[in-house]
């Protein structure tokens, strides 16, 4: 069954939703996923990600994600959105591009920008 760029979207949407909830269980990484954080290998599979997701101390500084804003190039889903952080007083505006194959929807690389506001 192939997924929808809906359904495809809800994948992503469960990262986001984790980052707030710490349920790194929650989402359904693809288990040779990988995230890079400007250029940067931040993440080397899906348990290393679930396990950062639940545990890492960087993601307690998350506040709140608003702002949301989606769209779907091919196997890409790429969202825009206002993360607040607890040391800042302005949220960042955050770019990520998820691969979330249509036959396979599981996130299977995770790209993160920061962007001026």
């Amino acid at each position: 069954m192939t997924a929808t760029d809906e359904e495809r979207i809800a994948v992503a949407d469960s990262y986001l939703q984790a980052l707030l909830s710490r349920d790194g269980a929650s989402v359904p990484f693809h288990p040779k996923a990988t995230r890079k954080e400007g250029g940067v290998r931040t993440g080397f599979s899906g348990a290393h990600l679930t396990r950062s997701l639940t545990s890492g101390p960087q993601y307690r500084l998350v506040k709140a994600i608003h702002d949301k804003e989606w769209s779907v190039d091919g196997d890409n889903v790429v969202v825009e959105f206002l993360l607040d952080v607890k040391t800042f007083r302005k949220p960042l505006r955050i770019h990520e591009t998820f691969l979330i194959p249509a036959d396979d929807p599981r996130i299977r690389r995770i790209d993160v920008t920061f962007k001026r506001r």
